[in-house]
């Protein structure tokens, strides 16, 4: 028989902290009355983690594991535990005690109550740097209405519980289970954030980098992209290049002018610009055609394409 609910934790260099996790964990399903599972995704570890994991699957055969030969990230460790999954629910978790599971509860309620596919948690009062918290109010406060319509107060919280059949069809890579949200709600599922109580770190290190702020915006432009334009890209791309086309093309109008009133115009760097400009405009028209023609066969990370070490 298939547990209810599956837990999907990623994991990178946690060695202090799994012993509580799981105590947590069995505490919180002990209330809740439910059969669950865990899946690890260790993604690339460096301490001791992946051995303290064997030994507690050793002793609980609901406990999984798979184990990267690297750090690959996030996304990739969740798109594989997500094909992974047997339960009927999915709760994925951060690893280093700042998810709180006595919200689960409260999180399972509201599914019920609205038929929701994706309850996210919703950290209000955070337990984080001062910078951390900055970079993600000024991402979902301003850049995130902006650009996609969507008012999400937290998309990056780790506590999340979805549905199995959202878990399975999402589709991320890169930086994009930083969206989450947004994705779900992008292909038509239902969306609900939750309000959830959040823990200080309590051992090791937060893996977040000062210099993140510079990755998520390439991120964003991804998913912006995504989001607006993977069935059209073509709409994306025409619109580029004809701003480019009608620039160079009114340089070129105004240089004819002029050389109709009889002024040199063989040395004028604009006439450059305008040659640059046709020609930018052109090739960016026919990439977008090209995305067009090609954007059926876009490949996601598989299972056969991950270097995986270990599972269980």
């Amino acid at each position: 028989m298939n547990p209810k609910y599956s837990v999907v934790i990623p994991i990178l260099n946690e060695e202090e902290s799994i012993d509580e996790l799981l105590s947590q964990i069995d505490t919180a399903f002990a209330k809740l009355k439910e059969k669950y599972e865990i899946v690890f995704v260790d993604d690339g570890s460096t301490d001791t983690t992946l051995d303290l994991l064997k030994k507690h699957a050793q002793k609980n055969p609901s406990i999984h594991i798979y184990s990267f030969r690297r750090n690959l990230g996030k996304s990739t460790a969740l798109t594989l535990a997500f094909q992974k999954v047997k339960g009927e629910f999915v709760v994925t978790m951060d690893a280093d005690l700042q998810d709180d599971l006595a919200n689960l509860p409260a999180m399972i309620k509201t599914q019920k109550e609205g038929n929701y596919d994706l309850v996210s948690g919703w950290r209000k009062n955070r337990k984080d740097s001062m910078l951390k918290i900055i970079n993600s109010r000024f991402f979902n406060s301003f850049i995130i209405p902006m650009l996609f319509q969507v008012n999400f107060k937290d998309m990056n919280s780790g506590l999340k519980l979805y549905r199995s059949e959202l878990a399975k069809e999402i589709k991320i890579y890169g930086g994009m289970h930083r969206f989450i949200p947004i994705l779900a709600k992008e292909m038509g599922f239902k969306v609900k954030e939750e309000v959830i109580t959040h823990k200080e770190r309590k051992y090791g290190v937060s893996k977040y980098k000062s210099t993140k702020i510079f990755t998520d915006i390439p991120d964003l432009m991804t998913m912006y992209f995504l989001v607006k334009y993977t069935r059209r890209p073509l709409h994306f791309f025409s619109k580029l290049g004809g701003l480019l086309l009608a620039t160079g093309t009114l340089i070129l109008l105004y240089l004819i002018i002029i050389k109709l009133l009889g002024h040199s115009i063989g040395t004028r760097p604009l006439l450059t610009f305008g040659v640059l400009f046709e020609i930018a405009g052109i090739q960016t028209i026919f990439t977008g055609l090209l995305a067009d023609l090609m954007v059926n066969f876009n490949r996601v990370n598989r299972e056969e394409d991950l270097p995986i070490k270990y599972k269980s």
